[in-house]
């Protein structure tokens, strides 16, 4: 659960294509200039080779910095991969199962949109992190967003960390600092010719 007094982890989520001769080193810029928590392999093709090699490149450049890859969807190629878990997009309805299939070890986290429940329903069910978003207005999806309300509610009331994710910017890092455990930074900072700076003049939103 979140305190005031936290500071938020930061969560990197890969963007949906990327050059392999240059990506890694991008990826490494950013979690040797900050504490990063997480990383999430967020890979939109469905070639395995492709997804493979990829995870071989971040493994090398997150296992080195003790730094958890998760890979987003394709549970099957955590333990083939050498990956640390999965990150679901289906709220809870596969939590239970995969939990089952990849065992207690393996981390687990739940997108739920801006849906109170299935994210209660993701955490009874196993999931080490729930994320909601997206948190600022986007083109993408269907216009609906998690608001603060929902952040501020989860942070009393639940246990399950969470991470807020989705059009990001300083003001609603600001805001919603003192109620989230992390922030999912991806387009935000990739977008930017210097993710690291990029990552760096957002991270000082979180305690201006």
């Amino acid at each position: 659960m979140s305190d005031a007094a936290d500071t938020p982890q930061i969560y990197l989520i890969t963007p949906s294509d990327f050059d392999l001769t240059s990506f890694p080193d991008r990826l490494a810029a950013c979690l040797d200039s900050n504490d990063i928590g997480c990383v999430r392999l967020a890979l939109a093709t469905k070639d395995d080779s492709k997804i493979a090699r990829a995870a071989d490149a971040l493994r090398a450049v997150t296992h080195a910095r003790d730094v958890a890859l998760v890979i987003e969807s394709h549970v099957l190629m955590v333990d083939r991969l050498g990956l640390d878990g999965v990150h679901l997009l289906d709220a809870a309805r596969s939590v239970n199962k995969i939990r089952k299939d990849l065992g207690d070890d393996a981390i687990i986290g739940a997108f739920c949109g801006n849906s109170r429940h299935d994210g209660m329903t993701a955490g009874e069910l196993g999931a080490d992190y729930v994320s909601f978003g997206p948190v600022g207005a986007s083109a993408l999806g269907d216009g609906r967003t998690a608001d603060l309300e929902l952040f501020t509610w989860w942070s009393e009331m639940i246990e399950v960390p969470v991470v807020a994710e989705g059009a990001l910017d300083a003001a609603l890092i600001r805001l919603l600092t003192p109620h989230t455990d992390f922030f999912g930074f991806g387009d935000e900072i990739w977008r930017e010719d210097d993710a690291a700076a990029a990552l760096g003049t957002l991270l000082k939103a979180m305690t201006s």
